[in-house]
């Protein structure tokens, strides 16, 4: 029979974090967020409706400038963009956030999804061939239970 883990409080998952050679800073002005970085990639995080664990202010990603960059995916390329900035990602880039973001839920008991263990997942998805599809739709025939003399 499976052992049922226990539920860490978010100030636990701080001192984990922190033992884990994770930089944690409070996030300057903003009450209860704190800043966790590591491998060149961060997240703000903040403590979780219920009381315990975490819930994300921003999503992990990679450090630019001093910002937490966003990762889009344009279909034939995945990019990092901030506010200023956006450059096409590496490899090396993505193995970073992949890293970053298991070992940050790992320590604070957070679920692994399959989809986002396999590989990193992008914040934004913007694909060229979809620009515009919605503008002028399709003509089509009726279907069948459609029309009038169906019965």
């Amino acid at each position: 029979m499976p052992r049922k883990t226990k539920q860490l409080t978010f100030d636990e998952i701080l001192t984990n974090l922190r033992g884990s050679q994770f930089d944690v800073r409070e996030v300057p002005g903003v009450a209860g967020q704190y800043r966790v970085e590591k491998h060149g990639c961060a997240a703000v995080i903040t403590r979780a409706q219920d009381g315990n664990g975490v819930a994300f202010a921003a999503r992990p990603g990679f450090v630019l400038g001093g910002e937490i960059a966003h990762l889009l995916d344009r279909g034939f390329q995945k990019s990092l963009k901030t506010s200023k900035l956006e450059i096409a990602a590496t490899a090396d880039h993505l193995k970073a956030i992949h890293h970053f973001s298991e070992e940050l839920k790992e320590i604070a008991g957070s679920p692994s999804l399959y989809n986002e263990s396999i590989g990193t997942t992008s914040d934004d998805y913007f694909y060229d061939r979809l620009k515009g599809r919605d503008k002028k739709p399709i003509p089509r025939s009726p279907a069948p239970w459609d029309s009038a003399d169906a019965h």
